[in-house]
């Protein structure tokens, strides 16, 4: 009977050991895969679990309660993890809330549920986020102009702007590539969505997209835009109702006062910027930063990340975690935005030390989020239109692509009140 309440004894120390036990996945210069471990905190908030955010510990790690399946799934994905103790846990999370630290937790407790506008017949490796998205493997959805038109939206709790072209311009590049086959096919597949969609003009329809992604943020939806989906997002919305485009675009000209008829109200994050109105410059307005002038020092093209309060301004600091504070640029059709043309309530999330190039932002919209990020592919820095896929296999602690990576685990924060 001794013998038995000994080992009766026994497991139950040892089960209560073992619920007191975490694992921690550290997101410091010790992880072997930065962007798996976005993928491996994501898969568990799609069990229910929910992960603790240490912002500003040891390069932002993560914290949630132990099981083998998690160890398991860890090994197997390549993701580098500690188990800790009820003692040392406890010793974390006090030097994490200490008032002498900046440090804060945030209480990660659903996964949200991911959709990327893009056209039909895009590849994944065309667009830096769905392909870090695959890498990670976090699931997500595709939707394009139909979907947004119907009001699909409404399903989708965070939503990817693929590098698209808002103004109807197909991407400015007809000087260049207008006689290229997949230019044609590009124009071809515009062109018939509109009609499809009862629109007249290619332009028309992407203004009323661009509305339906507005309404969507300002109902408390995360939108997140890279390239040109992030400038010309916002030149449609100033030039509502103002025809922008040349007729090589949509068949008769532009009204040569567009630009004294911007309405800036409209916009998410710019102002006092006028567009580009020749047709053949691959440009569309004086927010970006011209790429030719960042390639003369391509040597130093660095970008630095704002360091935030964790505890007062938890969500900059969220969308800002990484283990390094400089990263290295990398170019885009939009691929920085002037400092100056930035509007004020917009917060500045990484620029280029010395000069006005601001290359990563955020703000609100009504009850909802935006946040823009400068340039096509942070591990290829001059991407180009049939080049090969980035193999993020050899990039598997790219800094640049785990600032995409904050993005998608923002919406799962618990959210609450502002300390004052």
């Amino acid at each position: 009977m001794r013998l038995l309440r000994s080992i009766l004894l026994a497991l139950l120390t040892t089960t209560s050991f073992l619920s007191a036990q975490k694992l921690m996945i550290p997101m410091d210069l010790e992880q072997s895969n930065h962007l798996k471990a976005y993928g491996i905190v994501y898969w568990i908030l799609t069990k229910e679990q929910p992960v603790d955010w240490l912002l500003n510990y040891r390069g932002g790690s993560f914290v949630t309660d132990y099981s083998e399946q998690i160890a398991s799934e860890c090994r197997i994905r390549g993701v580098s993890f500690d188990v800790v103790d009820g003692a040392a846990v406890a010793s974390i999370y006090a030097e994490v809330q200490s008032e002498k630290t900046n440090m804060d937790v945030v209480r990660l407790e659903k996964a949200p549920k991911i959709g990327v506008y893009a056209p039909p017949g895009f590849r994944p490796w065309d667009d830096a986020v769905t392909l870090v998205m695959e890498y990670a493997e976090v699931k997500y959805e595709k939707l394009w102009d139909e979907e947004v038109m119907k009001g699909k939206l409404s399903e989708y709790d965070w939503l990817h702007l693929h590098h698209e072209d808002f103004t109807g311009q197909y991407g400015k590049f007809y000087a260049s590539s207008a006689g290229e086959s997949w230019y044609i096919q590009q124009v071809a597949l515009l062109e018939n969505t509109a009609r499809k969609l009862g629109f007249a003009k290619v332009s028309e329809l992407k203004k009323a997209v661009v509305e339906k992604i507005r309404e969507f943020v300002a109902n408390g939806g995360f939108m997140f835009a890279m390239c040109s989906a992030t400038d010309t997002y916002d030149i449609a919305l100033a030039s509502a109702g103002i025809d922008i485009c040349d007729v090589i675009y949509d068949g008769d000209g532009a009204d040569m006062n567009a630009n004294t008829k911007l309405d800036y109200s409209r916009t998410f994050a710019f102002q006092d910027f006028q567009l580009i109105m020749n047709p053949l410059q691959y440009e569309y307005s004086t927010i970006d930063v011209d790429a030719n002038t960042i390639l003369q020092t391509e040597s130093s093209d660095y970008f630095t990340l704002f360091d935030f309060s964790a505890k007062y301004d938890p969500v900059p600091t969220m969308l800002t975690q990484c283990h390094v504070n400089v990263v290295k640029g990398f170019l885009g059709q939009t691929t920085a935005f002037h400092k100056n043309i930035v509007k004020k309530s917009v917060t500045v999330l990484a620029e280029r030390d010395g000069t006005d190039q601001v290359r990563y932002i955020h703000g609100n919209v009504g009850r909802g989020t935006f946040t823009w990020y400068g340039g096509h592919d942070p591990e290829d820095y001059r991407h180009a239109v049939g080049d090969p896929p980035t193999d993020l296999k050899l990039h598997p602690t790219s800094p640049g692509y785990r600032l995409i990576l904050n993005n998608i685990l923002f919406p799962a924060a618990k959210k609450k009140k502002q300390k004052t």
